[in-house]
């Protein structure tokens, strides 16, 4: 119950940008026009995206007739069901990565800006904090900003951080890391990368490299491809992840910055177009505010102010 009062906290600023506008129609007195017209106007705003929409409000209205239910009121369970229904028929979601296969490598990848390096961190803290080892790569040589970013975190959580000088192939420092993680016997390798998009050749093709030289090294089952996307940027989130998963396998998404974001809802759009699980979501700047996403927990502190 704690870990659920929490967790609604500090889905406070989506719920007053976004959900709290739907909680508040399911708390209505009447069925009427006026009620499916802003729901949906709701679900759009919310970038939900329009198939979904459109899918949940006719379901909605079929569940309402059938059950003779005669408010909203008695219709917002089955919402949150149906959201949960939806978020669960991704494999994979609301899980942790697998620790199954060690030394685990988790390849950042994203946008700059997106929360790339500080979800890393957060990450090597969590995995520290339970008595793990772990090594991070500073792979992004693009950028010695990112380089002193992630020594920074290395340093907060006790972590090795594996950097070469500015401009160095990103490559190379990956494969290094891997064989510092091989020889260690580390449990986890987070692997940071660039994300500059202007120069999105260049990009891919450094993406790509990296990708070949870990999956040759760590194989299938121990390589996880994490996608970290800004929740407030809505559907341009999914571009970016559609233009991403063009070029390599995504495996996971990390969805940061949930806890501010008035586009809520792009967390349906992307499971729904990605079939991609995501496995954390940030509610916040601490390093503890990396939450492993639960669909059922979510979608009930998501509707429940």
């Amino acid at each position: 119950m704690a870990l659920f009062a929490k967790l609604r906290d500090r889905l406070k600023g989506v719920r007053e940008k976004w959900s709290g506008g739907i909680a508040k129609l399911f708390s209505g007195k009447t069925f009427s026009g006026d009620f499916w017209d802003e729901l949906e106007e709701k679900l759009i705003a919310g970038d939900t995206g329009l198939d979904f929409t459109e899918e949940i409000t006719e379901y909605l209205k079929r569940e309402a007739k059938t059950r003779k239910l005669k408010t909203p009121e008695e219709l917002k369970g089955i919402f949150t069901a149906k959201i949960t229904e939806e978020l669960n028929a991704v494999p994979g979601m609301g899980k942790g990565f697998s620790l199954d296969s060690t030394p685990l490598v988790l390849l950042m990848i994203g946008v700059n800006g997106s929360g790339k390096t500080t979800s890393a961190g957060k990450l090597a803290m969590m995995y520290k904090n339970q008595g793990k080892s772990v090594i991070m790569a500073a792979a992004d040589t693009f950028r010695a900003a990112a380089v002193d970013q992630l020594k920074i975190w290395g340093e907060r959580s006790g972590v090795r951080v594996i950097a070469q000088g500015q401009g160095s192939d990103p490559a190379a420092v990956a494969f290094d890391s891997w064989k510092a993680a091989e020889s260690s016997r580390a449990d986890v390798l987070i692997v940071d990368t660039a994300g500059r998009l202007h120069d999105k050749h260049n990009l891919m093709e450094e993406l790509r490299k990296i990708h070949r030289i870990l999956l040759r090294e760590a194989g299938e089952a121990r390589l996880e491809t994490v996608l970290v996307l800004d929740a407030v940027l809505g559907q341009n989130s999914v571009a970016q992840a559609e233009t991403f998963s063009s070029i390599i396998p995504v495996t996971s998404i990390i969805l940061t910055k949930y806890d501010n974001t008035s586009k809520g809802g792009v967390v349906i759009s992307i499971a729904r177009k990605l079939h991609v699980p995501v496995r954390y979501i940030g509610l916040g700047e601490g390093a503890e505010d990396l939450n492993t996403f639960n669909p059922e927990e979510f979608a009930s502190a998501l509707m429940n102010g």
